[in-house]
């Protein structure tokens, strides 16, 4: 199915002044013209049904427009709000298929294949879903044909056709050729060479006009006759499994929501244990009857299928939303869906305490994520290096893709701990004192404006750095002992005068 919105920009602007509903008279006292701008020419982006009616035109350049009509209303182009105006009307035509595609500027396709039967059949859901857009206050013109671009010059040329997959071409064969959606050079050439339909371009050898036209122009034309077709390019991504409730009265109580959240809950959780697949990414969406549509979404670090627990985490994401779900008028449709489900393992029971508590962990890490943001809850990755900041890297605790590696033991049993408990994000200098150059640890430093007295230190432990990175650069790190009982980690970079020149220290990190 494609929808055409001939008069996106300026139906934008009736609405924003406040005439939304259909046949309510414009708020504007003289007709619309919404002005673009090619090169340093104004022209005609777009204009309402009055403006049409006065004889102009899109395109137009707009001084012609001004000398036939006075006076005019006229507004610059905002092409960023069209765009998320379309994307908005498109995020509504997602409570008839998930499979949706913009036809940017000013065009929507449909996939309904496999859906159409839930509407009562393909000509009543093509006119509820031009009934619906245009209650809205929007101009729609839609068609249904077996390929996107047939449907697309239907749509325009001859709204409300109801092709079946094959009958492309003789539905195609009376259209204009202005229905071919070409540029301006082949237009010439085929008015040029007498053909006026689609139908006798149709019946020309595809040599010769590859030959004349170029190929992209007879692909575009196979397409539009059934020929090949053109697959659609879904605005979002497909869920793997869903479940949707839908309402013959808009509700706005909460309980009635929440109640049919755990309905869907439970017959997606038998659809995920018949697969024997659990949900990863779980996301609900609420369609309002206004047109607007609200989703939430939770991610798991486990394949989920359990009903009560899914609960659970959606109803902590409803509580910490900032800005609270809205019903307005009512949510005609509430969707769930699996956007990521993985498959599971069976399980067998296990009376082993450390299981459970993992399983507390992994619903503690949930609900945390849920609840903070999954790049809030974090957890630490071993790393394959040497160099002492880069060891580990924080990664979501949800994550399970970098699998579990082990930590290095870096001591014995009764050996004092050689890397401190906390290392700093990145090593900050500290001052020697010019005149020491020591060839061991520093007697004495400087950090965060605070002075040191070194009274022990244990050293050197050299560290190479990558090659390929640092050019066989070395650290001498040594364990320090204050006079006031503190312990730190410090390394000189680089040889003891290397080059002529005193060696910088760096504070790596800090001891219990």
């Amino acid at each position: 199915m494609a929808l055409w919105l001939p008069r996106l920009p300026t139906d934008r602007l009736i609405r924003k002044r406040g005439a939304p509903e259909k046949n309510r008279a414009s708020p504007f006292n003289a007709p619309l013209i919404v002005s673009g701008r090619s090169g340093n020419a104004l022209h005609v982006h777009a204009l309402d049904a009055r403006a049409a009616r006065l004889g102009l035109y899109k395109g137009q350049p707009l001084a012609n427009a001004r000398a036939m009509v006075q006076p005019l209303t006229i507004v610059a182009a905002d092409e960023k709000s069209d765009a998320a105006l379309l994307d908005a009307i498109a995020d509504w035509c997602d409570r008839f298929t998930p499979l949706v595609a913009l036809d940017s500027p000013d065009a929507i396709f449909l996939d309904i294949t496999g859906a159409s039967h839930l509407f009562g059949g393909e000509a009543a859901m093509l006119s509820l879903v031009t009934q619906k857009i245009a209650e809205q206050g929007f101009s729609v013109q839609s068609a249904i044909a077996g390929t996107t671009l047939s449907a697309r010059a239907l749509a325009r040329h001859a709204p409300r056709s109801i092709v079946p997959a094959g009958g492309e071409a003789a539905a195609m064969a009376q259209l204009p050729i202005a229905a071919l959606d070409c540029d301006d050079k082949i237009m010439r050439a085929l008015r040029h060479a007498g053909l006026k339909t689609v139908g006798a371009v149709a019946e020309r050898l595809h040599s010769e006009l590859s030959e004349r036209l170029g190929k992209e122009f007879v692909a575009r034309l196979k397409i539009m006759l059934g020929d090949e077709d053109w697959p659609l390019t879904p605005r979002r991504a497909l869920p793997d499994l869903m479940a949707e409730q839908r309402f013959a009265d808009p509700v706005t109580s909460a309980d009635v929501v929440a109640t049919s959240l755990s309905s869907l809950a439970q017959s997606l959780c038998e659809i995920l244990a018949r697969e024997g697949r659990g949900v990863r990414v779980l996301e609900a969406a609420f369609f309002r009857a206004d047109g607007k549509v609200e989703r939430i979404a939770i991610r798991t670090g486990e394949a989920l299928r359990e009903p009560g627990v899914m609960m659970r985490l959606l109803r902590q994401k409803l509580d910490a939303l900032a800005d609270p779900l809205d019903p307005g008028f009512g949510f005609d449709l509430i969707r769930l869906e699996a956007l990521l489900a993985e498959e599971t393992k069976p399980s067998t029971m296990s009376f082993d305490n450390h299981e459970n508590a993992a399983w507390q962990v992994a619903f503690l890490i949930d609900r945390l994520s849920v609840r903070f943001g999954e790049h809030r809850v974090q957890r630490f990755v071993a790393q394959d290096t040497h160099i002492p900041e880069a060891s580990a890297v924080a990664v979501p605790a949800q994550d399970r893709d970098f699998g579990s590696q082990s930590w290095t033991l870096k001591r014995k049993a009764g050996d004092p701990p050689r890397r401190p408990l906390r290392l700093l994000e990145k090593p900050e200098e500290i001052m020697v004192p010019a005149s020491e150059f020591p060839e061991g640890a520093p007697k004495r430093f400087r950090w965060r404006r605070a002075q040191f007295d070194v009274t022990r230190a244990e050293g050197p432990e050299r560290i190479a750095m990558e090659w390929w990175h640092h050019k066989g650069a070395t650290r001498d790190y040594f364990r320090v002992e204050t006079r006031e009982g503190q312990r730190f980690w410090l390394y000189r970079d680089g040889l003891y005068r290397e080059n002529g020149h005193a060696p910088r220290w760096y504070m790596q990190g800090l001891f219990a």
